[in-house]
């Protein structure tokens, strides 16, 4: 399928026709993976122990010096048999009757393919119904395709995700201006469309950095997610050729040295601007979200494996990096995490500590924590609240950035088993009737003028703000996975199976327990259907938690970790 005709003009944009720049790519298009058919498994992590200051220089190059991260059963073969069903083949073990809603999924996310020059490139966000549909929302969105290149690595069709890739690599290279400023080298596309010109004959790529962004904001996420697609290719794969070649290791080191560059910082997450992630509009993200942080880390720990050390360029980003990762690993399980302990510690907290031996470090005061908190938490569980930042503390839940923490390992094993018995404890009010909510609680009233600036979309329980979403059911069901906590996926894969059809494969859906279908919900949204297989297959074959997820680097666990409270006394 080919996407053309009635779009918008956007400024970033360019013929593909006879560019250098796309000669080079296309080469590692049509060039035959390297698969190490020997491996047991396709792209082993290394510690950070290997990656230390005084111990890099002594390694040398090539893939040795690795810890090995999983057991066999992690790792993901792609290209592998198929069942009648269109999923991957699984063991006998694990082998179940597929439920017919599987064979509808499928057809609606091969009906979403967006090609270029003849190549399938990537899902656009809403499904043609048919071939004479007028369709208006026909962009392919970074992070929305991340669910459908897993269905498709699961599935044994790697050749998609890499044309994305490479395609999307390549528009990292363009001029990115808005108005007359002009965007880092490592900024990636939050999206773009494919427009044929029947005159010339020729496809071009448009590509928007944020500069038709609603709040004109720049996707900070997309070049993490890239970095973590990249590895998720690499791991069903075992093809390194991709991921070694210069190109990428190019685009990785920009969108790496974009994030590591030095200046005012006191602290090692990333500071960033409202609306720069899934939250696309105001929500009062601003600040340290722990989505991009989450995502960052995660990133981090994927570029550190791919980069290749026997180049001076790989090497010093990966020094930098690993230096970050600690740093980020002790601030983020101190001072993000929220369980019942510390929450009555922050309740008790002395405030205008001026010294370094300050408890309350970040000045927040014990009278800003909101009512619901108190009964929100329960005694057993905990999370990564949503920002932290002087005299702030965002107490919000937010679905993608506690289970991407999971699956990045930035969250501990014991931090995990109680990120999951939250999810169990409060059920009612992060699952409901229809999986999952995306933050909890809604703003309202006052307090939704305020932060939203009276935004008519996120208005209580609905859309960002309290909305349930079904593509988080794949970050759902990967953390459930990592975890042993089976159960809870099959519950929601359950509920979400009894209406996602019937409903038209909706965006989200609205009320505090997601009864209702969005008010301005899309109905066959690409990523509710891609979401949906991704956990069928994965919780049909764990074997593919391997491509996603990341096991727990020793080097990144401090020997004690804990925080006194500041008593009163």
């Amino acid at each position: 399928m080919e996407v053309a005709g009635g779009m918008r003009k956007a400024s970033s944009h360019a013929s593909m026709a006879g560019e250098p720049d796309d000669f080079d790519l296309t080469r590692l298009l049509n060039h035959r993976p390297r698969i190490n058919v020997e491996r047991q498994r396709s792209f082993d992590d290394r510690s950070l122990a290997d990656l230390s200051i005084s111990g890099a220089a002594s390694r040398g190059g090539g893939w040795g010096g690795y810890m090995e991260s999983y057991e066999s059963m992690y790792y993901s073969p792609g290209g592998g048999q198929r069942s009648f069903c269109g999923t991957p083949a699984s063991s006998t073990r694990l082998s179940f009757e597929p439920h017919p809603l599987v064979f509808e999924a499928w057809d609606a996310l091969r009906r979403s393919l967006v090609c270029f020059r003849g190549q399938p490139l990537g899902t656009i966000a809403a499904v043609h119904h048919s071939s004479d549909e007028v369709l208006n929302y026909d962009q392919v969105f970074v992070r929305d395709f991340v669910p459908s290149a897993l269905a498709f690595l699961m599935n044994g069709e790697p050749e998609i995700v890499k044309n994305f890739l490479l395609k999307t690599l390549l528009l990292q290279g363009w001029e990115k201006r808005i108005d007359r400023f002009k965007l880092g080298e490592g900024a990636m596309p939050a999206s773009f469309k494919v427009l044929k010109d029947p005159k010339r004959g020729v496809d071009r790529l448009v590509a928007d950095f944020g500069e038709s962004a609603i709040g004109r904001v720049a996707p900070v996420d997309s070049g993490f997610w890239w970095i973590i697609l990249l590895r998720a290719y690499t791991k069903s794969t075992g093809d390194l050729s991709l991921a070694e070649s210069p190109e990428c290791q190019k685009g990785i080191r920009l969108i790496m040295n974009q994030c590591l560059a030095e200046g005012f910082d006191t602290l090692p997450t990333l500071l960033c601007a409202d609306g720069c992630c899934m939250i696309d509009r105001r929500m009062g993200v601003y600040g340290y979200p722990i989505e991009i942080q989450a995502l960052f880390f995660m990133a981090l720990r994927c570029a550190v494996l791919m980069l290749k050390p026997d180049a001076a360029e790989g090497k010093e980003t990966m020094e930098r990096i690993a230096t970050r990762l600690h740093a980020m690993s002790y601030h983020m399980r101190s001072y993000f995490w929220l369980d019942f302990q510390q929450l009555n510690d922050v309740y008790r907290y002395k405030t205008e500590e001026y010294s370094h031996t300050a408890v309350n470090k970040f000045n927040v005061i014990p009278e800003s924590i909101p009512d619901w908190v108190f009964d929100f938490m329960p005694s057993r569980g905990g999370y990564f609240v949503g920002n932290v930042s002087p005299a702030r503390m965002d107490f919000r839940w937010f679905a993608l950035g506690n289970f991407v923490a999971i699956l990045a390992s930035l969250a501990t094993p014991e931090q995990s088993a109680a990120i999951m018995d939250l999810v169990e404890e409060r059920w009612e009010d992060l699952i409901g009737e229809m999986p999952l909510k995306i933050s909890f609680p809604a703003i309202e009233a006052h307090e939704w003028q305020i932060v939203t600036g009276c935004d008519p979309k996120n208005t209580r329980w609905s859309y960002h703000n309290g909305g349930s979403w079904p593509v988080l059911l794949w970050l759902l069901t990967a953390a459930c996975v990592k975890t042993g906590r089976l159960k809870i996926a099959r519950r929601a894969i359950e509920l979400a199976e009894a209406r996602l059809a019937r409903d038209g494969w909706p965006e989200y859906y609205d009320g505090k327990l997601g009864r209702y279908v969005g008010k301005q919900a899309r109905k066959l949204q690409t990523w509710s259907v891609a979401g949906y297989l991704v956990a069928k297959m994965m919780l049909e074959d764990p074997s593919h938690l391997g491509m996603i997820s990341l096991e727990e680097d020793k080097a990144l666990k401090p020997s004690v970790l804990k925080r006194s409270a500041s008593w009163t006394v």
